[in-house]
């Protein structure tokens, strides 16, 4: 999968000019989100990296996150997934009450060894992937059975919580629908064709 790494700090410069590392109003997030949702369309995965930016309010957390999020989900960007990285825990506080107040989920990537997704660096794929925002806890048990393996089918899923099928294969369904792991088709051992669900990255 294709992938970008932004620099929210070089990109709010850009666009509003002030110097200011801080991520705030709802009128700055308006202007953000509508960069980002152009940078959407070079890449299959966008990294945000947040390591430049100083605080991001809750109407700029709304905005730009939030909405981005729910657009998201809504099908307007096609089939593209969204990680955070470098986050602070005010950062963080702000974007998962956002994202909570609707129901949202997004990812975040979390440092391993040092290691961060800057400079084309990137941790291995699914390594520190966890979910912020709103999200049930059997899709999170979900979620981190796929990171942990790498993929998952329905029949693996099943098999390791023994959960009917049809079960095991609608929380694979809704953690893709939501943008959080990927999916491919592929045939099975048995000839028939069946989705693989894996982490993204």
């Amino acid at each position: 999968m294709t992938s970008s790494i932004i620099d929210l700090y070089k990109l709010l410069k850009e666009e509003i000019g002030n110097g200011s590392p801080n991520l705030v109003t709802r009128e700055t997030g308006r202007v953000i989100r509508e960069r980002l949702e152009r940078e959407l369309e070079k890449a299959e995965v966008i990294y945000l990296d947040f390591s430049k930016i100083g605080i991001i309010d809750y109407s700029c957390a709304d905005e730009i996150i939030a909405r981005l999020v729910s657009r998201l989900v809504g099908g307007e960007y096609g089939e593209r997934f969204i990680v955070l990285t470098s986050l602070n825990p005010t950062q963080e506080e702000n974007i998962h009450v956002a994202l909570e107040k609707k129901k949202l989920a997004l990812l975040k990537q979390t440092a391993i060894k040092g290691l961060t997704p800057k400079k084309g660096t990137r941790i291995a794929k699914g390594q520190g992937l966890e979910i912020i925002g709103f999200i049930a806890n059997h899709l999170r048990e979900v979620f981190d059975l796929v990171n942990e393996r790498g993929r998952l089918t329905a029949k693996e899923l099943s098999d390791e919580l023994n959960l009917e099928l049809n079960t095991a294969a609608t929380r694979l369904l809704n953690l893709y629908k939501k943008y959080l792991v990927t999916r491919t088709e592929e045939t099975s051992s048995e000839g028939g064709r069946q989705f693989v669900y894996g982490s993204v990255g």
